[in-house]
This record gives C-alpha cells, structure tokens and sequence, in this order.
C-alpha cells in the first residue's frame, strides 16, 4: 500500500499540482512569476554559490535528460570501464559542484542580514530539498556505483512508465532506499515548484539571445 502511494499516486499528484497551480499563478499573479532575486541586496556570495549552481545542477539533469532518451546507448558506453569511470566521475564531478553551490546559498540567506529578511519559509523548504535531492544522489554514486547504469535499466524504465499512464513500480522496487529517497525528492522538487521562487525556470527568457539590440539611455534629474 506505502509502495503504491510513494511510486503511482504520489508522482502524479506532484505532476498535477505543478501543472494546475502553476498555471493559476501564470494567470492570478503572474509578476510572481519569476526567480524574485535578492542580487542587489548581496552579490558576492550570490555570484558564487548560483554560479556553482547552475553549472553543476544543469550538467546533471543534462546527463539524466539523456539517459531518459536513449538508455540503450548509456548501456553500450558503461560497457567500456574506462568510458564508464569518465561517465561516472563527469557526474560526480557536476554533483559535487551543484552541493558546494547549494550550501553556499543557504549560508547566504542565513547570514546576509538584507537576503534574511526577505527570505520565507518556502525558500527554506525548497532549498532543503534541493540539497536533499543533490546529497542522495551524491550518496547513492558513492555507496553503490554505476548509476547510470541501473539509472538507464530500471529508472528509465519507470519513468516511461509513469508517462504512458501504466506506472510499474517493480521496475524500482529492486533499487536501495537512497536512490529511492533520491527519486522522491526529486518528485517533491516537481511540487514545490509551482509554489515556490523555482517557478523562474518555466519561463527563462530564452527570447533575449536574438532579440535586436536595445539603447538604453539613463535619464538623471537635474542633468541637461
């Protein structure tokens, strides 16, 4: 009964919800809609930490996105050892950057007198779990090895599953427990988007890369 809750109802209300309330924010409050940055209350560490961020997180659901797509071809490259080690390290290497960058952020909005002050309770919420989420997974590579290996042969396989509406949660059941923790966070993340400042991702500007250039000209009182 836990199992059929956790890996067939639960992804598929966190998927709803995300979809259904974050279209009702797109529509009740849509100037919410974004990352609701504190860059010009602290920069520094800010530069930091989201950069260490970024790069590492993006590398990460990257390799995973990839996987989901063609299994078959991350399978033929693990059969190699060596392109399996490059793979593996690759991926801890990112992992490891996206964890130093997550715990740089949270230090920030707890010592930045200004980023404290406009912090809530759901940045702390989601930031928990993002570091959850990035330390079961740094966890599960090293305790249990060639995850992109059982990633590909199992995980995949579930997640299709999920998406043509057949879920088979026995496709996870042999996995250990971390990287089944490691799967619900990030179902949780899927929720908590909508709700949270994460929301920025579904509408990146991507438009500002081949829009025509602007001149943008100060206008300062008392200057002729």
């Amino acid at each position: 009964m836990l199992e059929a809750f956790l890996f067939v109802g639960y992804p598929y209300a966190a998927l709803v919800l995300a979809v259904v309330v974050g279209i009702l924010r797109f529509t009740w409050r849509p100037f919410s809609y974004s990352s609701l940055s504190s860059q010009f209350l602290e920069n520094k560490q800010l530069f930091w930490g989201s950069g260490l961020w970024h790069w590492g997180i993006l590398w990460v659901l990257a390799g995973h996105f990839v996987a989901f797509l063609v299994p078959d071809w991350i399978l033929a490259w693990n059969a190699k050892p060596l392109r399996l080690y490059l793979l593996e390290a690759s991926g801890l290497i990112m992992a490891l950057l996206a964890l130093m960058g997550i715990i740089s952020l949270m230090v920030r909005r707890a010592t930045s007198p200004r980023v404290k002050a406009v912090t809530t309770v759901m940045d702390w919420v989601l930031l928990a779990f993002l570091l959850l989420q990035v330390y079961t997974g740094i966890d599960t590579a090293l305790r249990y090895r060639w995850g992109s290996s059982w990633y590909a042969s199992n995980a995949v396989p579930y997640l299709r599953s999920l998406l043509m509406l057949s879920p088979k949660p026995e496709f996870i059941r042999p996995l250990p427990w971390m990287a089944k923790v490691h799967l619900l966070s990030g179902l949780s993340v899927i929720l908590l988007l909508p709700f949270s400042r994460l929301v920025h991702v579904l509408v990146v500007p991507i438009w500002y890369y081949w829009r025509k250039p602007q001149v943008v000209i100060w206008n300062r009182r008392g200057l002729r």
